[in-house]
């Protein structure tokens, strides 16, 4: 059961760094499109919204890292607890997957 949260929480990692990813793609291609038609101060707009997605793209991956080390901990303290969370979590999922 370690393995699977330790396997989950890298999924997490790795999810927040693919979103991260996705989201400066995102934003080079919008920046792109505005330095075409926007003229000489899309550079300056550009360069702002370049930090601005740098910045959200590392809060996303710390978070996701933070998160993962938390899931790990739960595992370690309280292992038959995580276990049941998991179980209730996954028939919850299964039950609203149907409808």
């Amino acid at each position: 059961m370690k393995d699977a949260i330790g396997g989950l929480s890298d999924q997490i990692a790795d999810a927040a760094s693919d979103l991260g990813t996705a989201a400066q793609e995102q934003a080079k291609r919008g920046l792109e499109y505005a330095r075409e038609y926007a003229g000489a101060n899309a550079d300056s707009v550009v360069a702002a919204a370049s930090n601005r997605v740098g910045a959200a793209a590392s809060a996303a991956q710390s978070q996701a890292s933070s998160l993962a080390d938390t899931l790990e901990d739960a595992v370690r303290e309280r292992p038959l607890s995580t276990v049941a969370f998991a179980l209730g979590l996954g028939f919850l999922i299964g039950a609203v997957w149907r409808r």
